[in-house]
């Protein structure tokens, strides 16, 4: 590897370390607790006009919202790991993609909640209980077609040189770096957009914009180390699944569920048709 990607190797495996530590997920479990027990008792404060109006002004009136909090957190440490999952195999970081897609959909129906009253009423809940359904329904399907997904896997090398791999996988940790680093700026900006009472934008849809580019610049990467077509072909593939679900996560209800869980069995699909078609190689050498 050259020095270049030699510090980048560096740097990423030191926060990766401390990513991975298991006193960093006891932390952020912490952090998670506290927010939503935090987010709750500001909005009783609020309800009950016990906060400065300053504060008040950025709160909302609903207790629900504060499982919105927690799961948008939650979402924020699932992108996270899939940053740092990146440096591993195109497929193993397309399957965090589409865990964390099944967390969007299950965050989706924690979010009809928010336009409910307290306490529930069967009359205002029976169209948005469609929508909850839906959403649940789809993260559910997806949840169990990504355990098949993964045991399709073989996990085969790239390239047998044990120095062409090791620079192929520092390029992947310089990708991963420049999306951790794109990652900090969208959420610095969305709580700065929040905290100042302004419009904020969907974060998960941006960053899933921002996965499409750094998808096709993995695949052009890839191509300096290995151009076989059943590779290159798998590769597109897998960034084409990534539009899909980009598309997912702002089209209408029922209709993202539908694309997710498409883009899912296509990822699927793809993946039995490069194992059959190495197996094929393997066969006639």
């Amino acid at each position: 590897m050259t020095i270049f990607l030699t510090s980048v190797d560096t740097l990423y495996n030191s926060l990766e370390h401390f990513w991975e530590h298991k006193r960093t997920s006891r932390t952020t479990a912490n952090v998670l607790i506290i927010a939503f027990l935090v987010t709750l008792i500001l909005i009783e404060l609020r309800r009950q006009g016990w906060v400065p109006e300053t504060l008040g002004a950025i709160l909302p009136s609903n207790h629900y919202y504060a499982i919105n909090v927690a799961f948008s957190m939650l979402l924020g440490l699932e992108i996270l790991g899939l940053i740092f999952s990146l440096s591993n195999s195109v497929s193993d970081s397309i399957g965090k993609q589409f865990e964390i897609l099944s967390l969007i959909l299950l965050r989706h129906s924690f979010n009809e909640f928010i336009y409910f009253n307290e306490p529930l009423k069967w009359v205002e809940a029976s169209k948005p209980v469609l929508h909850i359904l839906s959403n649940a329904g789809g993260g559910l399907l997806i949840f169990l077609m990504i355990s098949l997904y993964y045991n399709l896997q073989h996990h085969r090398a790239m390239t047998q040189s044990t120095v062409v791999t090791a620079d192929f996988i520092a390029s992947k940790k310089l990708v991963a770096l420049l999306l951790l680093f794109i990652f900090s700026g969208i959420s610095i900006t969305d709580a700065y957009l929040y905290l100042n009472n302004r419009p904020t934008f969907d974060f998960f849809a941006i960053f899933y914009t921002v996965l499409v580019f750094s998808d096709v610049l993995l695949v052009l990467v890839s191509l300096r180390y290995c151009s076989s077509y059943q590779t290159v072909f798998r590769n597109s593939g897998f960034a084409v699944a990534t539009v899909v679900v980009r598309l997912a996560l702002t089209a209408p209800p029922f209709i993202n569920v539908l694309l997710g869980v498409g883009a899912m069995a296509f990822a699927i699909s793809l993946t039995l048709a490069y194992n059959r078609f190495e197996t094929t190689q393997t066969a006639n050498p």
